[in-house]
């Protein structure tokens, strides 16, 4: 890849990163990440409390990218059929026809995954993966380009169910939203929000995001680069504090959300910076802590932080060169 074509597919992403940012304020960091999930065929676990904008970020990524967002209100009484869909008798044709559900949207908002019981959350399970949902033995794909932003509110934990790791695992980044900053609040508070979701601009089509995909299979990582990142995965499964650790599914996850980080840079190739960056929200919610470790009051991110900052990155090297 060339530095121009590089700059171009930046300058894209960037255009489209101000268009959420509009409706989202104060969270570039966070609208930035999810938006390299989504091109990286990616999904986003978004933890925090109620009130933060989560469904704002989910909604303004479907308009700003001329998507159908649809949103799944998931509660103990929910089935998987009104997640994928359910077959419907025709009385006219004699037939059963596959009415799809809310999956089927470029956009879906799973508010309060963790409230659901894991009957329905599996319900998602193929189609994260897979990009289709299987009824009856039949296969219908979902439209692309295709997002899951999950929810949960890590804090009120009464009638919920954890999310097991198969789940966890589908999920490319974890993020938090967190309370704006002061003069965002300000802003929100005296109604001066930039704009709504509903007045948002589609600035990048289907046809250009997969393009932007497509070239960010072509960023260069250098080889030091990559063991890098494998040795960040080997320190996380041989550290006491951790019960599994980096999966090779993660150390590949790590890769593809690398290449589109990269791209939304302007660059061609991968740094070790760039690994330091990801590492955490891409792979800190993949890990099992070890029993006990809870007492100490650390999290998996606290640990997978120790680690980075304790790995030495590779020496110099050119790491543009092939």
């Amino acid at each position: 890849m060339t530095e121009s074509e590089a700059a171009e597919h930046a300058a894209a992403f960037r255009g489209l990163a101000c268009e959420v940012g509009s409706a989202v304020l104060g969270k570039a960091d966070t609208v930035r990440l999810a938006l390299v999930a989504m091109l990286s065929e990616g999904h986003v676990l978004l933890e925090d409390v109620p009130g933060v904008g989560k469904t704002t970020l989910a909604r303004a990524i479907a308009a700003a990218t001329d998507g159908e967002w649809h949103r799944i209100q998931f509660t103990p009484d929910l089935l998987p059929s009104d997640v994928t869909g359910v077959p419907v008798f025709n009385q006219d044709t004699r037939e059963f026809q596959f009415h799809p559900g809310p999956v089927f949207a470029n956009v879906v908002v799973a508010d309060e995954i963790n409230r659901a019981s894991p009957k329905a959350q599996s319900a998602l399970l193929e189609v994260m993966e897979e990009r289709q949902v299987t009824v009856d033995g039949r296969r219908y794909p979902v439209p692309r380009p295709f997002l899951v932003v999950a929810t949960q509110n890590p804090v009120e934990m009464d009638g919920t169910y954890r999310l097991p790791e198969a789940q966890l695992d589908r999920f490319l980044i974890r993020l938090s939203l967190g309370y704006p900053d002061t003069d965002s609040e300000l802003a929100i508070m005296r109604g001066d929000r930039l704009k709504g979701t509903d007045e948002l601009t589609a600035v990048v089509g289907g046809d250009q995001l997969a393009r932007m995909a497509a070239a960010a299979k072509r960023v260069h990582i250098h080889d030091a680069v990559y063991r890098y990142a494998l040795e960040l995965a080997h320190s996380s499964r041989a550290h006491d504090e951790i019960h599994v650790g980096v999966s090779p599914r993660a150390t590949a996850a790590l890769m593809r959300a690398l290449r589109m980080y990269v791209l939304a840079e302007g660059r061609h190739y991968a740094t070790p910076e760039d690994v330091k960056s990801l590492a955490v929200p891409v792979w800190a919610h993949r890990l099992v802590p070890a029993a006990g470790s809870a007492i100490s009051g650390r999290s998996p991110a606290d640990v997978l932080g120790d680690i980075v900052d304790r790995t030495s990155p590779p020496h110099a090297v050119r790491l543009a060169d092939g």
